[in-house]
């Protein structure tokens, strides 16, 4: 599986190479890089909407149909396939719109955490190489095992000491034009005045990296409390569950404050566009009128069936109305 998201991200890093290469810069490039995946598949995220909306309203009717055939099993799954008819809906649809956002974000989430790989499309074995050449350093020790090893060579390349000892020991393992390559974008990750190659923990908390996983934190409780009340379900939690829904953003704050901030960088502005892009979802595509529109459509529907039926002329079934004439032939 892991094989699969790291064969999108390779895909998804031509993308971000030619955002790199524009504005020269490793955060703008991933600013940009998530905004342009996001209005993408915005027309999925609408589909997913009205998806979810047909689901709560089938769930309605799903309780009475349950109510009222509950011990005939074959009764029950007759009418609930009437009732799936009836609205055109399936117990599927959804599922492929569900997956698809999940699955491109892994990929992009690949192209960001393995820039040499799937930004500079360097291949694996010669990356191997400079990590087992940088290993043989006093004081540098990369994991290669490590999904974030990648972002650790970069940060030997962007140290003018690291990187002129690994030029001359590299040799003929990697090009000229791949350490370039390498160079140059290891010198894109300052942001602000914020070293995204840096790692929060390492930095301690009094440097300014420690500000990612803050903002992680912010961002996604900020995101996940305003999807809860929304769709309604912050209201249905009880006790101790808000506080359950609430601890995948600590653990996402954990996870950026042990990493290089690039890897929470991507996650803040991935919270971020995806809240205006709830924002935009409940203003225009909320469960409510999603239902509404779908309910006014079907009664239009009706209306203009109903009206067909009335002003059909069948010469068989329709008495014509006598006239004069055809009175007096009767007499």
């Amino acid at each position: 599986m892991m094989a699969i998201f790291n064969f999108l991200g390779s895909i998804f890093g031509y993308i971000l190479y030619g955002a790199y290469f524009l504005v020269q810069n490793f955060g703008v490039a991933i600013i940009l890089f998530t905004l342009i995946f996001k209005i993408v598949l915005f027309p999925t995220s609408v589909r997913q909407q009205k998806s979810m909306a047909a689901n709560s309203k089938m769930q309605k009717k799903q309780k009475e149909l349950k109510e009222k055939y509950g011990n005939d099993k074959q009764k029950y799954n007759e009418e609930m396939q009437k009732l799936y008819s009836k609205e055109g809906s399936s117990p599927f649809s959804g599922c492929l719109t569900s997956l698809l956002p999940m699955f491109v974000m892994l990929g992009i989430y690949y192209a960001v955490v393995r820039p040499i790989e799937n930004v500079l499309h360097i291949a694996s074995d010669k990356v191997t190489s400079i990590m087992e050449v940088a290993n043989k350093f006093p004081g540098v020790s990369i994991n290669s095992s490590s999904i974030y090893s990648q972002i650790d060579v970069l940060r030997l390349f962007n140290n003018p000491n690291t990187f002129s000892l690994m030029q001359d020991k590299l040799g003929s393992a990697v090009t000229g034009d791949e350490i370039s390559k390498i160079q140059n974008l290891s010198g894109g990750f300052n942001f602000l005045g914020l070293d995204l190659l840096s790692t929060p923990r390492t930095e301690g908390f009094l440097s300014i990296a420690i500000i990612i996983p803050i903002l992680c934190l912010v961002t996604s409780i900020g995101s996940q409390i305003y999807m809860m009340k929304k769709s309604g379900s912050m209201s249905n939690q009880q006790g101790c569950m808000k506080y359950v829904l609430l601890a995948l953003p600590l653990l996402t704050a954990w996870i950026a404050y042990t990493v290089p901030c690039a890897v929470g960088f991507y996650w803040i502005f991935s919270n971020v566009i995806g809240f205006f892009q709830s924002m935009i979802m409940y203003k225009f595509w909320s469960p409510a009128m999603v239902i509404a529109r779908k309910e006014g459509a079907h009664i239009a529907l009706l209306e203009q069936q109903e009206a067909k039926v009335e002003y059909h002329y069948d010469p068989v079934s329709v008495t014509q109305p006598e006239t004069a004439k055809s009175k007096k032939k009767k007499k």
